[in-house]
């Protein structure tokens, strides 16, 4: 059976169940039960999450993204890793990613947007939707020269109404799950050559309610 790795953030938490339930059968979908973070962090942990989920073994598809904790920013400071050092990563990453997956189809997510009003007054923690499209246009540029897809989650998520977002970064509704996990389906289904398999309606509410989110 063709085998299928999904790594990132938690926005990749808010729909890998769901694609794990819908290629049940036809495709073994695997993950690890942390957020993958920073690009710095995914950097370290590769190695880990291969071992951890895939026992070593290479995968046939690998979905990833990196973004949303880099441009985080604090105090109205700078991101949290400027963008020069954002590329410098994600061009590590891709390195790694090709040295430990070096049979793998390989597609990269952009970061979703958020809802900026959501987030309030306090500058304490906040994001831009500015800074996820310099970021992702970064990250789109790197992985690019790497060879890898782009899936733009973030055209998708563009289009949502307010009410598929839970909080001011996740769109943990039933329908903005289902709307991702349907899009993450067709790329992953279209890199194992395949067709695409159907997305019930309703499968975000049979996977159940996010109660935690890992990090930030």
């Amino acid at each position: 059976m063709k085998r299928v790795l999904l790594l990132g953030d938690s926005i990749r938490i808010g729909y890998c169940r769901e694609v794990k339930e819908v290629f049940a059968g036809k495709a073994e979908v695997l993950f690890p039960d942390e957020n993958c973070r920073f690009a710095e962090y995914f950097l370290r942990h590769l190695t880990d999450w291969k071992e951890e989920t895939c026992e070593n073994e290479d995968v046939d598809v690998l979905h990833w993204n990196a973004g949303l904790w880099d441009c985080l920013r604090q105090y109205d400071e700078e991101p949290l890793t400027p963008i020069e050092i954002y590329r410098y990563y994600m061009e590590r990453v891709c390195r790694r990613i090709r040295l430990l997956f070096p049979k793998a189809k390989v597609i990269f997510a952009t970061s979703t947007p958020i809802q900026e009003e959501m987030y309030g007054t306090t500058k304490e923690f906040f994001r831009y939707n500015a800074d996820i499209c310099a970021y992702n246009a970064v990250a789109v540029d790197v992985v690019k020269q790497f060879g890898m897809e782009v899936n733009d989650l973030y055209a998708v998520a563009e289009r949502f109404p307010k009410d598929y977002y839970t909080d001011a970064t996740h769109p943990y509704s039933a329908q903005g799950r289902y709307a991702l996990a349907k899009q993450v389906t067709a790329y992953v289904a279209d890199a194992l050559n395949m067709e695409a398999p159907e997305v019930p309606c309703d499968i975000a509410l049979r996977a159940g309610t996010i109660e935690k989110i890992s990090g930030f």
